[in-house]
């Protein structure tokens, strides 16, 4: 009797315990947001047995980030630090040997000991350096610079930086278009592919006299250019059209080192190419490919080229999925790949002699592929809605022994509350079957009533995945007490090309009836959802879709349109990119009115009755923000409740700490003040 007490009483204790621990987490807030380290890239020594990988850092007291290497071997012990400094480090990547590790700062490239020590700048170029690769044999390196096409010297750049430096007069003349992007002006300079001889600094330009862009390698994929195993060849991307506002025709070109010459145009398609990377064994050169010209969005298929035979074939003919980035292993006859799948960015394995792909590794956001010396082993970034960006491996046996070798955030994610995303099917426009994500607030009680925030993705070929993202973050929203819902509806990567193309030409078509059709199953299939308390969100293309839905339903108590499309026809004329709006909706006005009257959310804004809050970025070129004054006067002279947030220093993206704060704030008070 005694001793069944005793376990009572200990159950109690440990019971107690328990709530009290968990009692401690708390939802998340914007301060934690800012607070979390971020992991950017890294390098894996060709022993295989460390990792260099870059963390950010971000202050309010500076407004910014900061960047720092750190070291940690594979097996997850042993942290150290390479490089922290008040100055950005970035960009770590092992000396083919091992024996040292390059990366940026300031703009040239450096170079230390795998301690840290014996530290030596390697380029010292007025125009910077960045986006570099190792030679095979280390003696050598790519990398990218901008620099004015018409000059063959450093000087001539310093000259007519000076030149324009101390000119009185600001203005400019253009005579072709894209002389803006995205958030820059782009100048009269355009970004060149050099080669540095490491032991005596001296660089040369291998694209000398190119109009256009080479575009640098992008974060988390292959590199845009790379050395053939011998170091005698580079193969690397460019856009040889006149105007990259038309043209998405990037092609892959290959130079050789060992004898003068000019570059060589090996690939085919009228759509973009890029990332070619060379097989371990000097056989092959495989690159992604799209089909359609002027389409971002195009299906991402993966060439190989036969190096001794010039024949080209297309592995993923078959295979309904986009590839975003890929390896080889370290016998080349296979193909690691990630590509969208559903919700996931997913690993697949591709054996190159069959053309067999199949679902390696299916869970989460996983990016950045690598592969040990051995070929054992793959290392990625993983992330997913509850975890923010960590380093693992995975071993290449099949049996998917999959480990977190990094955790930079550990002590901060002990503290907060957040719940993994769900999923819930329902049928959209012609019967198709459209995939939602679903968030659950922090301590989620299924007996009460919460509100739901609808959220919209951008793209409009994008998708709501499971990852952990520093902007339209769903902890963020369900921390308020929301259920969130972010619906993939039409115009949605991950689900099939056709599902993808069907938005284009019909943007407030099916990919509508999708939305509102998702947004029906939600309140009626879950109880927990209070039906009298709705609001939606979206920025870019979803922000186009707030300004659709503005017009068209009143079935949500307020919504919030960030850097959102409103006049399809203005928005053509301001834009930069022509080849977007040329897909999407045809052609130009002139030749396509119709179409740019048909699905123009300010020819339907005078039947808004919604409360509005518009958000925009002065520096957006891609959405420009006469988008969001048209918006906000239309609003105030129709009487609609409405308010605006304007930024004057942010982009398409709000990134600054301090102005990420007045945005999250401005959009929780927004959405309370709402709520009935």
């Amino acid at each position: 009797m005694f001793k069944s007490k005793f376990i009572i009483s200990v159950s109690l204790i440990i019971f107690i315990s328990f709530s009290s621990f968990a009692q401690t987490k708390r939802a998340i807030k914007v301060d934690d947001l800012w607070a979390m380290k971020r992991i950017g890239s890294f390098s894996l020594s060709p022993d295989g047995k460390t990792i260099a990988y870059t963390v950010t850092s971000y202050s309010f007291g500076t407004n910014k980030g900061n960047t720092d290497i750190y070291l940690i071997d594979a097996d997850g012990k042993n942290l150290r630090t390479l490089k922290n400094s008040e100055k950005n480090e970035s960009e770590p990547k092992f000396s083919p040997d091992g024996k040292s590790i390059a990366f940026v700062r300031d703009g040239q490239i450096w170079q230390c000991n795998p301690d840290g020590s014996n530290e030596k700048q390697l380029t010292n170029i007025y125009t910077g350096a960045s986006d570099f690769e190792w030679s095979p044999d280390g003696k050598k390196m790519l990398f990218v610079s901008s620099v004015y096409p018409e000059c063959t010297t450093q000087d001539c750049n310093e000259q007519k930086d000076k030149a324009y430096e101390e000119s009185k007069v600001e203005a400019e003349i253009f005579t072709e278009l894209m002389y803006r992007h995205w958030n820059d002006w782009r100048g009269h300079k355009r970004s060149h592919l050099f080669l540095l001889d490491i032991a005596t600094g001296e660089f040369k330009d291998l694209t000398e006299g190119n109009k256009e862009d080479v575009p640098p390698p992008a974060l988390g994929s292959s590199n845009d250019f790379n050395f053939s195993p011998d170091g005698n060849e580079v193969a690397f991307t460019l856009n040889p059209e006149f105007s990259t506002a038309i043209s998405t025709n990037n092609e892959v070109y290959l130079l050789s080192l060992s004898s003068p010459s000019s570059p060589k145009l090996i690939s085919t398609s009228k759509g973009v190419d890029c990332q070619p990377v060379y097989s371990t064994d000097g056989k092959w050169l495989a690159w992604t490919s799209m089909k359609r010209a002027g389409f971002e969005a195009d299906k991402k298929d993966l060439i190989l080229f036969d190096r001794k035979t010039g024949k080209m074939k297309n592995l993923t003919e078959d295979l309904d999925r986009s590839l975003e980035e890929f390896i080889w292993s370290t016998d080349s006859k296979t193909i690691y790949f990630t590509a969208q799948n559903e919700i996931n960015s997913s690993i697949y394995k591709l054996d190159v002699e069959s053309g067999n792909a199949e679902l390696f590794y299916k869970e989460n956001y996983n990016t950045s592929i690598s592969i040990s010396s051995d070929g054992k082993t793959l290392f990625f970034i993983k992330q997913r809605a509850n975890l923010p960006s960590e380093i693992f491996s995975l071993s290449t046996d099949g049996r998917n022994t999959l480990r977190q070798i990094t955790f930079v955030n550990k002590d901060l994610l002990s503290q907060l509350e957040m719940n993994s995303v769900e999923t819930f099917w329902c049928g959209g426009a012609n019967g198709d079957k459209v995939q939602s994500v679903l968030v659950k607030p922090p301590f989620f009680d299924p007996n009460k009533k919460y509100p739901m925030m609808f959220l919209i993705h951008g793209g409009p070929q994008g998708a709501w995945e499971d990852n952990f993202h520093y902007r339209w973050n769903y902890q963020m929203f369900a921390s308020q007490g929301y259920v969130v819902v972010a619906p993939n509806p039409r115009g949605s990567t991950g689900y099939g090309q056709k599902f993808t193309d069907e938005i284009s030409g019909d943007w407030g078509g099916k990919v509508y009836t999708d939305l509102m059709n998702a947004y029906e199953y939600a309140v009626k299939n879950f109880p927990f959802i209070d039906s009298k308390n709705t609001f939606a969100a979206g920025a870019s293309y979803g922000g186009y879709m707030i300004n659709w839905i503005a017009g068209h339903t009143d079935r949500f108590n307020a919504l919030v349109s960030h850097a959102g499309v409103f006049n399809l026809e203005s928005m053509y004329g301001t834009t930069e990119e022509l080849w977007f709006p040329e897909w999407e909706y045809g052609g130009t006005p002139w030749q396509k009115r119709e179409v740019y009257e048909k699905w123009s959310p300010h020819r339907y804004i005078h039947n808004c009755k919604t409360p509005v809050l518009v958000i925009h970025g002065a520096k957006d070129f891609r959405v420009p923000e006469e988008q969001a004054f048209q918006l906000f006067t239309s609003l105030q002279r129709l009487g609609v409740e409405s308010k605006f947030l304007y930024f004057p220093d942010e982009t398409h993206f709000v990134a600054k700490p301090l102005n990420s704060k007045l945005w999250w704030n401005t959009v929780y008070d927004w959405f309370k003040k709402h709520l009935k």
